[in-house]
């Protein structure tokens, strides 16, 4: 079969078109986990002010893998003594690739007689799970998990 340069030129941007098409859903949703990171990045820029979070005095409890993100057990414990001194005001905890990051924020007193928090939370896909604790003079600590979810359960 013979072509022509007009007909192999036309091959070639057919060709071109159809493999920038194909691309469109990978860089839709490259570009759609890019929001959500700086909706977290932001979440957690305005959580911690001026503050850098530290590791250490907040442990994030959680399997690394789910089976269903519709429903992960959680325990966020934060070590403090918990006085009118030394206390946990906040805990904050972010999934990076749900629809809305924020998923807990939890306030604490001196009268709360420890920060410790156990629940259940949706996971929209596989992702790192934030945990941040603000203690009563500004500083703050950080723990991550990465988290692999066979499941979605937020329908995204």
């Amino acid at each position: 079969m013979d072509l022509t340069r007009r007909q192999i030129l036309e091959l070639t941007a057919a060709s071109a078109a159809l493999a920038g098409v194909a691309s469109l859903p990978v860089f839709a949703a490259t570009e759609e986990a890019k929001a959500r990171a700086a909706r977290t990045a932001a979440m957690l820029a305005d959580f911690v002010g001026s503050s850098t979070p530290q590791p250490g005095r907040i442990a994030l409890n959680v399997a690394e893998l789910q089976e269903n993100g519709f429903s992960v057990p959680i325990t966020v414990n934060v070590d403090s003594p918990m006085t009118v001194d030394d206390y946990v005001a906040e805990v904050l905890i972010l999934a990076d690739l749900n629809p809305d990051p924020g998923v807990l924020r939890l306030a604490f007193t001196p009268m709360s007689g420890s920060a410790t928090v156990t629940t259940r939370i949706r996971l929209a896909r596989t992702q790192t799970l934030i945990a941040v604790a603000k203690m009563n003079d500004g500083t703050t600590y950080i723990d991550k998990k990465f988290i692999k979810v066979t499941i979605g359960g937020c329908g995204a």
